[in-house]
Order: structure tokens, then sequence, then C-alpha cells
């Protein structure tokens, strides 16, 4: 191929990238690339849109994480918000759950995070609150976007905008939440040696603050709250060598991985091997039910695990649609007094109904005082399974189609059940595999989960087989 036709070749594909690429806006708020379909206009759209639908004289709580975007979204996300007479309570840096607890201790009207979690470095989003710190039902997502789409926006006059203030105790009154619940002198007592890798993100300053408080000696990886992620912000395998490698070299009793936004947690047992983001929960919820019984809720794509931990302690498990709000829809619904979802997030009410990297470190070291055990042999107690999780390009609209296809594939199998609440969900006598859009990113999730490895691979590559045969 002549010089031109390559020149020719990379123009198509980055117009087909283009065109593939999108604004997503769904239960979990708008999510988008920095310069591309989330832009400063689009932000203060949506403050605009926020603040529409709270009224003039509410006030919002906003923070961010650290992507070097975040204040220039935020700039543009408080402009709306005043523009339509919205008081703000600017929090500055912050994890995802210190705006929320924020939220509902300041008893505001909302909250909105400014982030994209544990999407890749280009991404950026805003994820709304409501009063209470939870995120808004779908119900209340709708209705946002559809103000947002309308342009219909209630603008104060020149005597009405709203005010701006600072506060900056965010920290502080999160750490006093989580330790209210556990027994800090007994994790002290233990003097557990700790590696911590914040990926230079929002968790960078509250999290050696806690484990510090907690007696814990620190080695902080990725510690700078630059938003110059040290590897990908998803704590996943893959990402976290250095991690199990520094637990290892300094003879850590754990390792612990957080996302951009420091909602999620991942952990590293001891001999620096990572066990995993759907045991963050599983051991969070054992040691949970040491001490309560009650219901657990998770989504529909977490382990299987929770339900046999629920079940050894004479509990069930409530499921809900992949999403932090759903998830905490059917808690409260249920009167849950715990629950996540599998990707490395715990909700624990008692502090705020989000997921919670906090949470999930105080808990697994106070069930790692408590029993006198290591990560690795509390990991043995738990029945184990193997998940496959493999990610697909998403065409728009495509997924009526594609359920109708997976549905078709296994309607004849022994003992099968279809679950249709998030995508769709199959579940198999040896295992179970679901396929969803993602509600963050453009692309299909495919998981599957079973005893027996090849089982779980088989199962996500016949409905990959099946997405590819389907979309061409």
């Amino acid at each position: 191929m002549g010089k031109d036709g390559e020149v020719e070749s990379r123009r198509g594909a980055k117009e087909r990238c283009m065109a593939e690429e999108r604004l997503i806006v769904s239960v979990s708020g708008v999510r988008g690339t920095v310069g591309g379909t989330l832009s400063p206009a689009i932000a203060c759209e949506f403050g605009c849109a926020f603040g529409t639908m709270l009224g003039a004289g509410a006030t919002v709580a906003v923070g961010r994480d650290t992507r070097p975007s975040g204040s220039m979204l935020i700039s543009a996300l408080e402009a709306g918000l005043l523009g339509c007479g919205v008081d703000v309570v600017d929090l500055g840096v912050a994890t995802t759950p210190g705006v929320a607890l924020m939220t509902k201790l300041m008893e505001a009207s909302g909250g909105v995070v400014v982030t994209a979690s544990h999407n890749p470095a280009e991404y950026n989003g805003l994820k709304f609150l409501q009063p209470t710190g939870t995120g808004l039902t779908a119900a209340m997502a709708e209705k946002l976007k559809g103000i947002w789409q309308s342009r219909r926006f209630a603008l104060a006059g020149s005597d009405h905008q709203g005010q701006e203030r600072r506060q900056t105790n965010t920290h502080g009154l999160h750490i006093d939440t989580v330790c209210a619940l556990i027994d800090e002198k007994k994790i002290a007592s233990r003097r557990f040696k700790v590696v911590l890798d914040s990926v230079n993100g929002a968790g960078c300053v509250v999290s050696p603050m806690l484990l510090g408080r907690l007696g814990c000696e620190v080695c902080h990886l990725n510690a700078e709250a630059s938003g110059q992620f040290a590897h990908p912000p998803e704590p996943s395998e893959e990402n976290l060598t250095q991690l199990c490698q520094a637990v290892r070299r300094h003879k850590a009793a754990v390792g612990f991985a957080q996302d951009a936004d420091g909602d999620r947690l991942a952990i590293v047992d001891e001999n620096g091997t990572f066990i995993g983001e759907e045991y963050t929960l599983a051991l969070a919820a054992a040691y949970v039910l040491r001490h309560r019984k009650g219901k657990l809720a998770a989504n529909l794509v977490t382990s299987r695990m929770i339900d046999d931990i629920a079940a050894a302690a004479g509990c069930q498990v409530v499921r809900a649609p992949t999403g932090e709000a759903n998830v905490v829809e059917a808690m409260e619904r249920e009167g849950c007094i715990f629950g996540g979802e599998g990707g490395g997030g715990v909700i624990e009410p008692r502090v705020v109904p989000v997921r919670d990297s906090l949470v999930g470190m105080a808990y697994v070291l106070q069930y790692l005082a408590e029993t006198g055990q290591t990560v690795s042999q509390l990991v043995a107690e738990i029945p184990r399974y193997v998940m496959v999780k493999t990610k697909l390009p998403c065409p728009p609209d495509a997924m009526e189609l594609l359920t109708k296809a997976v549905r078709k594939a296994f309607a004849d199998r022994e003992g099968v059940r279809f679950n249709p609440a998030d995508g769709l969900r199959v579940d198999l006598p040896d295992g179970w595999v679901c396929l969803r859009a993602s509600n963050t990113e453009p692309i299909l999730r495919i998981l599957a989960e079973a005893a027996d490895p090849r089982r779980a691979q088989g199962l996500a590559d016949e409905v990959g087989r099946i997405v590819q045969a389907t979309t061409g």
C-alpha cells in the first residue's frame, strides 16, 4: 500500500472509532472521553439539568478524583449548578464514598462526583447522588437525562445565583465513621504491614491516614494525587504486578489496591498472590456475618461465593441488576444489612450506601486480627469458583438481538434458567454465564463462573461465538 493509502486507512480507522464512541448516560451516571464525547459544555449542561431537577435554593456537594481533566469539568459543572440558583459545597479531591458521606452528613439536596472510577485515563464522568449519598435510582437517572436532552433549564436571575463554598474535613469524617464500626485497638495490636496501591488517585490521602490510625506499617505505592495513573486504574490482576511484587519484597500481611475514585478494592494475600476482585466482598461478608445476621445483597454477576457464605450463616442473598444504585435499592427494599458488587465493591449502609474501599480495608484487617489467620487461610475456607470475564465491542442497540440469540442457543439445556434483569444471565447446574452491556463503557461484558475452570472458559467462549456470529 502506498503512503496515500496508508493515510486514508488511518483516517478511516479513526473515523470508525469516533463513530463507535458515544457518551454513556446510565444509572451509573455520565461517562465519556475527554476531548471527545465529554466536554466542558456537556458538564455545564448536566449541572444545569441537575440544578433544574433539584430546584433553586438546593445545596449540592461536589468532589472529584485526581484526573487532570477533573478541575476543568468540575468548574463547568458548578457553573451550571450555580446558574440554576443551587448552592455548591466544593470538597476538592475526594473519594466517591467520601463525597457520598458528606452529602449525607451535610443533609445536602444531592451530590456529584467528577470521576470515571476504574475506566481508563482518557475517560472522565459525572456521578450523581441522592441526599442519602447513594446513586440515583433508574427513574431519577431517566428524569435527569430527559431534562438534559430537552435543554429546558430553570436558569436563575442575576439576584438568585447560587453561592459556592469550600469544605476540607471530608477525609477525617470518613475515617471517623469507618472506625466507629471496628475495634481499632485490636487491629493496632497486630502491627500489620500493609502495601497500598492508590494508583495516584483520590485514595492517596485518606487511605494511609486510615491505615496509620489502625497502627499499620504502610508501604504506599503510586501515592501522588496527580491523576497520572501508574497503570490502568481498574484493580485487576494484570494491572497489579507491582503490588504483588512489593508484598513479597516487604513480607507484608496484605496488599490493597484501589481504583481512581477509591470506591473499589482488590486484595493481594501475604504470598503476593492476587486473590481476585470477587474475594473483597466475600471476605468482608464473612466478617460481617460473624457479628450480625441478616440478608445480603449483590448484583447478578457477583460470584456464587457470596451465596455459600450466606448459607453457612443461615442467611440469604438478594440479587439485583448490575449498578451500585440497583444493589442499594434492593438492600433498602429487602432490609439487607450488607452488600456490594463482586468487582471489589463493598457497601456498608451504616457508613454510606455506596461502594467504599475504606470499609473493605478496615473489615479485612479486623477479620485478620480477630481470627489470627492469614489472608490465604481465610480465602481457603471459602468454596472456590473460577470466573472468566471478557470484553467485546458493543454495537449500538444490539442487546435485544444478542440476548435472543443466546436464549435460543441455551433453551434446550437441562436445568437451564434465564434471568433477563440485566442483559441475560443463564444459570445451569454446573455454572452460569451472563451477557450484558456495560453501564460505563461502550462495550459488552461476558462473565462466566463454574467450579471447573474449563467449564467457565467454555461458557464464556460459547457466548462470545454467538455474539460474533450475530453481529458479524
